[in-house]
């Protein structure tokens, strides 16, 4: 069991040991901070221990042990249930919750964490547990500024640091937004992948071609971003007027290969919204706003 004073400043406990916070305790160590593990199935310590980690035995063990707790579960009620058995022991401590949220969730753990004595940071983990500590991680953070300083060193071992500012939501806001570009590149690439399937084209033959013309197209982000903050639409690339009328070819062509168009259909509708609304000669930039929900 953990001595219940932190050792010292750099000691980091990790509670929940599922593949990311396994990856996250391993980095912690190979910096050579003190680290003590936790997980309710106690069976996942083993591999961290064999490192030069520290069992606790209990959750509240964990969070004695190190002035520093990270916490990776699978969701953030996971993390709720398991602050509710720690309302006496987290005082003092700085919490950094990296369990995939929402903003709002996030705001009300800081709440909860500030009515208990506690520092709250929120991350979002930018990277696959493989990625952990490589150079292409980054975590962002958001919450208790004055906490994230004292412990960026620390944190550092797990990659790249970006803070996003006190509002605690702000990391998860982030932390979905870049999530939902990759869903929503990954969506096309799959469909582009069951299109050509139809005719045996080999998924691995056709990614030559696919991962070059994405990569192109992705280098026009930052002109429709500068559209988006001028509230400037108009286009002579690609209007929104000529997307509507080619955008049924796509749906069409899913039905007569025999594949589902159904991630494609809000699409149609969201084009003939636009055009229906005046924005015929906007550009694609134009589709944010209308994703707007304005009460």
């Amino acid at each position: 069991m953990p001595a219940n004073k932190p050792a010292n400043q750099s000691a980091v406990s990790v509670l929940g040991l599922g593949m990311m916070g396994t990856a996250l305790a391993a980095a912690f160590l190979g910096a050579g901070h003190p680290v003590t593990v936790w997980n309710r199935s106690p069976a996942k310590t083993g591999p961290l221990i064999a490192q030069g980690a520290l069992p606790a035995d209990t959750a509240a063990d964990a969070v004695a042990a190190s002035p520093l707790v990270v916490v990776c579960l699978l969701t953030n009620d996971n993390f709720e249930e398991l602050l509710a058995t720690l309302t006496e022991d987290v005082a003092g401590r700085t919490l950094v919750n990296l369990t995939n949220g929402t903003p709002a969730q996030a705001r009300e753990l800081a709440a909860w964490a500030a009515e208990h004595g506690a520092q709250y940071i929120d991350g979002g983990i930018m990277a696959v547990p493989q990625m952990i500590a490589g150079p292409h991680a980054y975590v962002l953070y958001s919450g208790d500024e004055q906490a994230y300083e004292t412990h960026r060193p620390t944190l550092a071992a797990l990659g790249a640091t970006r803070w996003t500012g006190t509002d605690p939501g702000l990391a998860a806001l982030q932390d979905l937004a870049l999530l939902a570009g990759m869903y929503g590149m990954f969506t096309g690439v799959l469909q582009a992948f069951a299109l050509v399937r139809t005719e045996n084209i080999p998924a691995t033959e056709f990614s030559e071609l696919l991962v070059p013309w994405i990569s192109a197209m992705l280098s026009g982000a930052p002109e429709l971003a500068k559209a988006i903050d001028s509230g400037q639409h108009l286009t002579d690339v690609s209007s929104l007027a000529v997307n509507q009328a080619a955008f049924p070819n796509f749906l069409t062509t899913f039905r007569d290969q025999g594949i589902s168009g159904e991630l494609f259909e809000p699409i149609q509708a969201l084009l003939d919204r636009a055009v229906d609304q005046g924005h015929a000669a906007d550009g694609l930039s134009r589709l944010a706003d209308l994703l707007t929900v304005r009460s």
